[in-house]
């Protein structure tokens, strides 16, 4: 099995997922996340010009926060992510040079899976975590019984059709991490709309996992 990066001792283990973000909305949204209490963010690369973006939030974030990319595929999009200043890669899917390219590169690494299968190779590949997707068909469940063959202390995460009202069914569950996309931010959804949407998610986390998820 390869050793990767270790996933970090984040207060609450939110991954802000940023869909369609501009790179002229990129500081402003960055600041309302991390004021309310977010640690990740992630720019999925299939929104306008996302390196870009990436570039700004990296500059814009406090040294604390992981910024990256989602929707990663390729080798050649780790070196790109790299280049602008991204820690964090998150792909849909396990490829495992794409998995070990990252780590090499020093990033947190969650490729995106949803069968035992997938999930035992991205763990052999050295991922920090595991992002199971569509978390809302698989539901806190389903990821447990996958859980229960995987490494011991492998950390897992929850991706898609997950809002803060899925929390406390996720903690009965032991699970911790969290990706939120569309029940978090929007294309075109201004800054004070997000900051008051992600305040309302921090409540949330901290009332289901008692106080910042520790």
């Amino acid at each position: 099995m390869t050793s990767g990066v270790k996933w970090p001792a984040f207060k609450r283990p939110l991954v802000a997922i940023l869909r369609g973000i501009r790179p002229e909305e990129t500081a402003g949204i960055v600041d309302t996340l991390v004021q309310a209490g977010f640690e990740a963010i992630e720019i999925p690369l299939n929104s306008p010009e996302p390196f870009r973006s990436i570039e700004i939030a990296t500059k814009r974030a406090p040294a604390g926060c992981l910024i990256g990319a989602g929707t990663v595929l390729t080798v050649a999009e780790v070196e790109r992510l790299a280049d602008a200043g991204g820690r964090l890669m998150v792909s849909p899917n396990v490829d495992a040079d794409v998995v070990r390219a990252a780590s090499k590169k020093g990033m947190v690494t969650m490729p995106g899976v949803f069968t035992a299968t997938e999930a035992l190779l991205a763990a052999s590949a050295g991922a920090s975590a595991l992002k199971f997707f569509p978390a809302s068909v698989l539901g806190p469940s389903g990821i447990n019984a996958i859980r229960a063959v995987l490494p011991k202390g492998m950390e897992v995460g929850a991706v898609g059709g997950v809002s803060e009202r899925d929390f406390d069914a996720y903690a009965k569950a032991g699970i911790r991490i969290f990706g939120l996309g569309s029940s978090l931010y929007k294309p075109g959804a201004t800054a004070a709309e997000i900051g008051a949407k992600a305040h309302t998610v921090i409540a949330a986390y901290d009332a289901a996992f008692g106080g910042a998820g520790q």
